[in-house]
């Protein structure tokens, strides 16, 4: 009897996100007798996985199988694809922690994922797990294709090429499709009727172009339709479920400067450049509807939701789970059948964009087929938008670089080089929140994050340190 592929969970207590997935691959014909190996560190949420993993294949049909493990490469042995989904040091304390400190320098955050202070401590705490996960891919399944959700993406997988260029890999994030849905949303229009062309970096890619299909072969720029509204009031409009609280201004005020609607929603965005997000300057915040602190209140929202949805499908009231926009299934369905797909990832930049730094990290279109993923070349990007992303790959690039070289130098480097941190705060105010934080999130991080002054000075490559409390 055939078999489907087997797919590694790594991070399966992230449940939610599990079910998204998982639901999606067991819709497809060519994947349903596949096996499911759930890895998680944490037993409850493993154990409430298993029960969804149950209620899924139930409610599919499907001649799928699953196993649960707490050791990692018992999960990766003979897998064919690797989904890693997790967060290290969870919401409680580390998330937390990564707002705290930074509030009592009046640096506010919204997200704190990707870049910013937030995203730098969450790459230092997260990235020597991924390679532990490569180095035991290379023990367990060497020719695997690991698909990476955890932010901050581009740290994670530019950390994860440096270190592992053997282990096939490509960053996954939701906000090229989610955008173009919001876009048809607000323009009351078909999602499947738009063309684009979209590139950049994780959370800071443009639309270089934007355009309908219309009948007859016809196309219409919709840049002139997206303009005009915001110009008028009428756009971003209200009313909209999915930016009720998380309003879409700054996503379009950043379209009237700049010429380009970027993937990234309004909340996270703020706080990649310097302009939205000041201290003392509550009209800005309230003119673009900006939502401090919107991470920790979402965590804790949908936590208090996945507890109604879970004793639900707990007492035998099935499971709802509609497809979602994720990349994982369509990948693996057209790895394992051979059937050409195209989707957005984020892979090392090697000429694919040819006016960004070569091997920072890309968002760009990429061909999936039985040889794996192939990122397709873009033209030049404008040089305006340029600008704004090394801004943003400058934070990523010195972050790698600590992480590699074990620099405890290149942690503060970043957080001076970050354009939101460095707009508002001043060098002893930075230093002092990294020094903070270092201390804070202690238990999560690698030793040598902790090393003196006295021993950093030792081991450091230019024989330079910094100053530590």
């Amino acid at each position: 009897m055939a078999t489907g592929p087997k797919i590694a969970f790594i991070g399966a207590g992230s449940t939610i996100f599990m079910r998204n997935i998982l639901g999606d691959v067991l819709r497809l014909p060519a994947l349903a007798r596949a096996h499911l190996a759930l890895m998680d560190i944490d037993k409850t949420r493993l154990s409430e996985s298993e029960v969804i993993a149950q209620a899924l294949i139930k409610n599919h049909g499907s001649g799928a199988s699953y196993s649960v493990h707490h050791d990692q490469r018992a999960a990766l042995t003979d897998a064919d694809f690797v989904i890693v989904a997790f967060q290290i040091g969870g919401y409680e304390p580390c998330t937390v922690t990564d707002f705290s400190i930074p509030k009592k320098y009046d640096l506010w955050q919204t997200i704190a994922d990707t870049i910013g202070i937030g995203g730098i401590m969450r790459g230092l705490r997260t990235v020597p797990h991924l390679w532990q996960v490569c180095e035991d891919m290379r023990q367990e399944c060497p020719n695997a294709l690991l698909l990476q959700y955890v932010n901050p993406m581009a740290i994670n997988v530019g950390a994860i090429a440096r270190r592992y260029p053997d282990i096939a890999h490509v960053g996954l994030c939701h906000s090229v499709p989610y955008t173009i849905a919001e876009i048809a949303r607000d323009l009351k229009i078909d999602p499947a009727s738009i063309d684009y062309q979209c590139a950049g970096i994780n959370h800071v890619a443009f639309f270089l172009s934007l355009e309908q299909a219309l009948p007859g072969g016809k196309r219409r720029d919709l840049y002139p339709l997206l303009q005009d509204g915001y110009a008028r009031g009428e756009l971003p409009r209200e009313g909209n479920a999915a930016t009720e609280r998380c309003h879409n201004a700054v996503r379009y005020e950043m379209m009237r400067r700049t010429g380009y609607f970027v993937t990234e929603s309004s909340e996270h965005f703020a706080e990649y450049v310097p302009w939205f997000i000041k201290a003392g300057r509550e009209d800005l915040i309230e003119k673009y509807r900006i939502p401090l602190d919107e991470y920790p209140k979402r965590c804790e929202e949908q936590m208090a939701r996945w507890q109604e949805q879970f004793d639900a499908i707990k007492t035998g009231q099935g499971i709802d789970n509609e497809p979602s926009q994720e990349y994982a299934a369509q990948i693996i369905h057209a790895v394992w059948t051979d059937s050409p797909a195209q989707i957005y990832g984020n892979v090392m930049n090697s000429g694919i964009i040819p006016n960004l730094p070569e091997n920072c990290v890309v968002e760009v279109p990429c061909q999936v087929d039985g040889h794996g993923i192939a990122p397709l070349p873009v033209p030049p990007i404008p040089p305006h938008l340029v600008a704004i992303m090394r801004s943003n790959i400058n934070v990523q690039e010195l972050t790698i670089e600590a992480l590699l070289h074990e620099r405890i130098d290149h942690i503060y480097h970043a957080a001076m080089m970050d354009p939101h941190t460095g707009s508002e705060l001043d060098l002893e105010q930075i230093w002092s929140m990294v020094d903070e934080l270092l201390f804070a999130h202690r238990d999560w991080l690698p030793a040598w994050t902790q090393m003196s002054k006295t021993q950093h000075a030792k081991t450091s490559p230019t024989g330079r340190s910094v100053r530590r409390a």
